[in-house]
């Protein structure tokens, strides 16, 4: 399987003109890194990614999990994370789950017969089958020939899915559709949490919207996540305001107030924690990486 790997990677790269970039085939975002970066905070959207060259470790968290060359990664819900890549040049596709595209496909796959719930937990990393690198290698080309996009993006995103529901993070994939499902309730409860994370927030809201009771939400959060529903807020804000200060001409008391925070000495004291230095510091070493960074 290395030289379809090499093949992956190498039309990733093509298509890449930056670290991360949305490609024009629906659900499809390509990433390329040439050089090490410093350990990079990311909002993660429901998506499965497939790592063709390199490896990376992410961390939300009390959780910590690496993917390298010929691994996947399946990730649920919206998640703040940490990620390191280790190994360089690092290049992976990703596939931005659609909940109908998945549904669509147990409904045929399935029919009307009942199925026993997979249980809790499941996997969210795997080895890629042969046949898996195959349909993501024709699902990236598709870039070559631009015509075949709008006929054919779908079914390959379909053939990667049905590829997928047989492989390990099958069952997975399964909890990711039933409205009903705990895996849906936590994911709705961190993207209600992820538009409102400015705002006060208590856990018996959370609760009510993810249909749970609070002890219910904090431990299926936790497992999910690998934190409480509130320390997931706090690193929302804490992202949040690090890219502000990096962006733009502000102050940390200003940066502190429109993530939320009431208190600025609050503020600057979860901050140092997070990243190890006050938040100016941080701002400033943080610009200088990026103005002597090497253009893509």
């Amino acid at each position: 399987m290395r030289d379809q790997l090499d093949q992956l990677a190498a039309v990733v790269a093509r298509h890449t003109d930056s670290l991360w970039h949305d490609s024009a085939v629906p659900h499809q975002v390509l990433v390329a890194i040439d050089e090490p970066l410093a350990p990079t905070d990311l909002l993660y959207e429901p998506m499965i990614c497939f790592v063709a060259e390199g490896s990376k470790r992410a961390t939300a968290g009390e959780r910590s999990w690496g993917t390298g060359r010929g691994e996947m990664f399946f990730n649920p819900l919206v998640l703040p994370v940490t990620a390191a890549f280790d190994e360089v040049p690092y290049r992976s596709a990703v596939l931005r789950l659609d909940g109908r595209a998945l549904t669509g496909l147990l409904l045929e796959l399935d029919g009307d017969e009942p199925r026993t719930p997979p249980g809790p937990g499941g996997r969210i990393t795997a080895p890629m089958t042969p046949e898996i690198v195959d349909a993501v290698t024709r699902w990236v080309r598709l870039l070559d020939t631009p015509d075949d996009i709008r006929p054919l993006a779908a079914r390959f995103e379909a053939e990667i899915l049905y590829r997928l529901l047989g492989s390990p993070l099958g069952p997975g994939l399964r909890q990711f559709t039933p409205a009903d499902s705990a895996t849906a309730r936590v994911r709705t409860a961190a993207a209600w949490i992820a538009a409102h994370f400015t705002e006060p927030l208590s856990v018996d809201a959370i609760a009510a919207v993810a249909h749970m009771s609070t002890a219910t939400l904090h431990r299926r959060f936790k497992a999910a996540t690998g934190m409480s529903p509130l320390r997931f807020q706090k690193q929302l804000r804490l992202q949040e305001a690090r890219r502000q200060l990096v962006a733009g001409d502000t102050t940390a008391a200003l940066v502190a107030e429109a993530v939320g925070y009431v208190s600025a000495t609050q503020f600057n004291r979860e901050y140092r924690r997070a990243y190890g230095l006050p938040p100016a510091m941080d701002a400033a070493r943080l610009r200088g990486r990026l103005a002597g960074a090497r253009p893509s």
